[in-house]
C-alpha cells in the first residue's frame, strides 16, 4: 500500500511540475534527439529563414555533414575565386569549401588556407609593396616595372594606386617616372643641414641640393616625368588626376572595368561622371556598378541595398561574379532550415 502511495505522489509531482519534468527526466529522452541536430540544441523551434532567402539559392557550405559545427561558432569569409573559409571559433580548426563541397579541418599556417590570411595593411616597406603587387610589379634598378598580359610597362620610380579588375585583363595604375628626392636622400640632407654648424654652410648645401634636383629632373624629361600618369592597357583611357575632382582607381566596382571612386560620384577612365551616389551609399563597406553603369549597389551591416531603394537583409559577404557570360551580384546566408550556408545570385 505505501509503494502505491508513493508512485501517486511521484506521477502527481511530476505531472503538477512541467517545468521540472522538462528539465529532469524528460530532458533524458529529448537531449540524445537534439545532439543529433548540430547547432540546434538550444533551439527546439526552427528559426525562420532570413529575409534575403531564396528558392534558388544554392548550398555553398553544408553545415549538417562533415563540419557538425554550430553556425554561431563560425567566422566565415569568401575569396573573390568563390572558395570559402569557415573558421571553427576558439579551436585551431579551418574548413574550405568551393562549389559545395568542403575539404579540412585544416591547422593555422596550413597552405591551402594560405590566400585567406589577412596581409598586414599597415606594413608600407617596400617588400611588402612588392608582396603585395605580385607577380605585376617588380623591381628594376632603382625603378619598377609594371608587367601585364606579357607586356612590360616602365620603368617608373614611384607606382601608386595600382589595380587590376576583376575579370583579370585590365589594370590601372597612377605611375611616376621621376622622383626628385627619394626618401633616402630626404632623410640625408635633412641630416646634413641639422648638422651644418653655420649659416653659410646650410646656404651652400640648399645651393647644392637645389642643383642636384634640377639636374635630376633634367633627366627624366623635365617637369612633367614628375607627375604621377595614367599606366594601362584600357584603350582610350585619359584619365588626368590633376584635371579631375581626385578620386581612386578602383577595379572592385565593376566585373569588367575598372573605374574611379570620388567621394560621391564613379567616374570612368575618360573623365565621364557615370554614376552619382546618393548620401546614405558614401563610404559604405562595398560598392558595386552593374554592367551598363545605370545603377549600383552597396552593401552595410548586413543589408545589400540598390540604387532603386530595393534592399536585402540578413546576408553577409555580397561580390561580383561572372557566370557563362553574365554578371551576378553573389551573396552569402545561413538558413537555418538547412543548417547550411546558401549562395544566391542575382543578375546584375
Amino acid at each position: 500500500m505505501k509503494k502505491v502511495i508513493i508512485l501517486s505522489l511521484v506521477i502527481s509531482f511530476v505531472m503538477g511540475n512541467p517545468l521540472t519534468a522538462r528539465s529532469g527526466l524528460l530532458n533524458k529522452v529529448t537531449n540524445p534527439v537534439n545532439n543529433e541536430l548540430p547547432g540546434k540544441q538550444d533551439n527546439v523551434k526552427q528559426e525562420p529563414e532570413p529575409a534575403c532567402a531564396s528558392d534558388q539559392a544554392t548550398v555553398a557550405m553544408d553545415l549538417s555533414g562533415k563540419l557538425q559545427i554550430d553556425y554561431e561558432e563560425l567566422a566565415i569569409s569568401i575569396l573573390s575565386d568563390g572558395r570559402i573559409l569557415a573558421k571553427h571559433t576558439g579551436a585551431d580548426e579551418y574548413y574550405v569549401a568551393k562549389d559545395g563541397v568542403t575539404s579540412g579541418p585544416y591547422k593555422s599556417g596550413d597552405p591551402q588556407i594560405a590566400d585567406f590570411v589577412q596581409k598586414d595593411t599597415d606594413d608600407v616597406s617596400e617588400a611588402a609593396f612588392l608582396a603585395k603587387y605580385k607577380p605585376y610589379i617588380t623591381k628594376s634598378g632603382e625603378k619598377y616595372l609594371i608587367t601585364f598580359a606579357g607586356k612590360k610597362y616602365g620603368p617608373y620610380a614611384k607606382i601608386d594606386n595600382f589595380t587590376v579588375s576583376r575579370s583579370k585583363d585590365k589594370f590601372a595604375a597612377m605611375a611616376t617616372e621621376t622622383v626628385i628626392v627619394t626618401e633616402d636622400q630626404g632623410k640625408k640632407m635633412e641630416e646634413a643641414m641639422k648638422n651644418a654648424k653655420t649659416d653659410q654652410e646650410r646656404m651652400d648645401l640648399a645651393m647644392q641640393y637645389a642643383q642636384q634636383m634640377s639636374e635630376t629632373m633634367n633627366q627624366g624629361g623635365g617637369p612633367e616625368s614628375t607627375q604621377a600618369k595614367l599606366i594601362t592597357n584600357i584603350p582610350n583611357a585619359k584619365y588626368d588626376l590633376l584635371k579631375s575632382a581626385g578620386g581612386t582607381l578602383n577595379g572592385n566596382l565593376k566585373y569588367d572595368d575598372i573605374l574611379v571612386y570620388a567621394y560621391d560620384k564613379i567616374i570612368d577612365l575618360q573623365m565621364k561622371v557615370v554614376l552619382t551616389l546618393k548620401p546614405e551609399s558614401i563610404g559604405a563597406k562595398d560598392l558595386f556598378v552593374n554592367t551598363n553603369n545605370t545603377k549600383y549597389a552597396f552593401y552595410n551591416y548586413g543589408a545589400l541595398t540598390f540604387s532603386d531603394n530595393t534592399s536585402l537583409a540578413e546576408l553577409f559577404s555580397p561580390q561580383l561574379v561572372k557566370v557563362d557570360g553574365k554578371v551576378f551580384i553573389a551573396y552569402l546566408y545561413y538558413s537555418p532550415k538547412k543548417n547550411a550556408i546558401m549562395q544566391h545570385k542575382i543578375p546584375f
